[in-house]
C-alpha cells in the first residue's frame, strides 16, 4: 500500500491504468485508523489485481474536496483514472470494501 499526496495523486491514481483503491483518511479520524489494518489486509489479498493507496486528507484538503470526499473514512475505487465506486462513513467496513472490490474486478 503506497501513501500518496497532492503531488503524487495524479500520477499514482488518475494516470494509472486498471483499478486503484484509495483510502482517504486523517490522523484525527479514529474510525479511519481503526479501519486501516483491514484495508492493509485487503491490499495483501488483492494487491495483484488492485493498486492500493492512502491519502491523508489533512495534508491535501483541496484534493479531497475535488474528489468529492466529504466525510471520513472514504474508500474510493478508480478504474483507469475515473471514480467508479466508493464506500464511506458508517458503510466503510472491511466486508463492504471487499464486496466493492469483488464487484468491480
Amino acid at each position: 500500500m503506497i501513501a500518496v499526496d497532492k503531488e503524487t495523486f495524479q500520477a499514482e491514481v488518475k494516470d494509472a491504468g486498471g483499478l486503484v483503491l484509495v483510502d482517504f483518511w486523517s490522523e484525527s479520524c479514529e474510525s479511519c485508523k481503526a479501519l486501516m489494518p483491514d484495508v492493509e489486509a485487503l491490499a495483501e489479498k488483492y494487491g495483484q489485481q488492485v493498486k492500493f493507496a492512502k491519502l491523508d486528507v489533512a495534508k491535501a484538503r483541496r484534493l479531497a474536496i475535488g474528489e468529492k470526499v466529504l466525510g471520513l473514512p472514504t474508500i474510493v475505487l478508480y478504474k483507469d483514472g475515473e471514480k467508479i465506486d466508493e464506500v464511506n462513513k458508517d458503510d466503510a467496513t472491511a466486508g463492504n470494501i471487499e464486496a466493492m472490490i469483488q464487484k468491480n474486478l
